[in-house]
């Protein structure tokens, strides 16, 4: 099967996924009017060598407090830079767009709240000089599974903890973090910890561990953010910054 094809096939599926989760938001929401049943996504990260964008909306046809469907689709991009060793290593820089709709599953027992997602994805990659023997390099239509865990095993600490997994240059990445309840009397209480995360692709890795804000919320958005140190296989170290926010609806 062709690319075009595989990428209409695609989106014929995720349309299918996307209006069979909408008919259920209409008839669930006839019982229950007041409970979100949409979030927007959009956040923000960047370091020395890449910085990237994304926006998103995930639907909960049965409520984001209970067990259910759920759906999510992602949008993304930025840019991105490494030392390309068969050009003698020459720095290249990439640009990638990113995109996905991903069904899911969302199951919750007592305080520890679980999400799981599989479904398709879109990936462009182009490269400042060209690369032709990066993995990446042009159009991939692959499969994403990812999962997110949330528990607070006291009423004052968190632990939070995601994976995602790819079958586009083996793409993967994993984030794990810790968090403290404080100022629950000033801010209306947020959690603030230590965090750790690990991204990989074909012939490249990069380590973080830093710090992290969650749950700041200011009415209805919800904003989270972290800061830290990185450090990739290609022996580069910097800074990195990552804000969220998300909106129910």
């Amino acid at each position: 099967m062709s690319f075009g094809r595989r990428v209409c096939a695609t989106v014929i599926a995720a349309a299918a996924c996307s209006l069979c989760c909408l008919g259920m938001v209409g008839r669930a929401s006839a019982g229950e009017a007041d409970e979100p049943r949409v979030m927007l996504l959009s956040g923000r990260d960047a370091s020395l060598y890449a910085g990237f964008a994304y926006a998103g909306i995930m639907f909960a046809p049965g409520g984001f407090e209970n067990d259910g469907v759920l759906l999510k689709a992602l949008f993304s991009g930025g840019l991105y830079s490494y030392n390309a060793s068969n050009r003698g290593g020459e720095q290249v820089v990439g640009l990638e767009e990113y995109g996905s709709v991903l069904p899911g599953w969302r199951i919750k027992r007592g305080n520890a709240e679980f999400k799981f997602f599989f479904g398709p994805e879109y990936q462009r990659h182009r490269f400042w000089p060209d690369d032709p023997t990066n993995h990446l390099r042009g159009n991939s239509l692959g499969l994403r599974m990812a999962a997110e865990l949330w528990h607070e095993p006291t009423p004052d600490t968190m632990i939070v903890a995601d994976v995602s997994l790819s079958s586009v240059a083996v793409n993967n990445s994993a984030r794990a973090g810790y968090g403290w309840r404080v100022f629950e009397e000033t801010l209306g209480g947020l959690y603030v910890g230590p965090e750790t995360q690990y991204f990989r692709s074909d012939g490249y890795r990069q380590w973080r561990l830093g710090a992290h804000i969650t749950s700041m919320k200011t009415e209805d958005v919800e904003w989270s953010a972290a800061t830290g140190w990185a450090m990739d296989s290609q022996g580069r170290a910097s800074p990195y910054l990552r804000l969220n926010v998300l909106k129910r609806l």
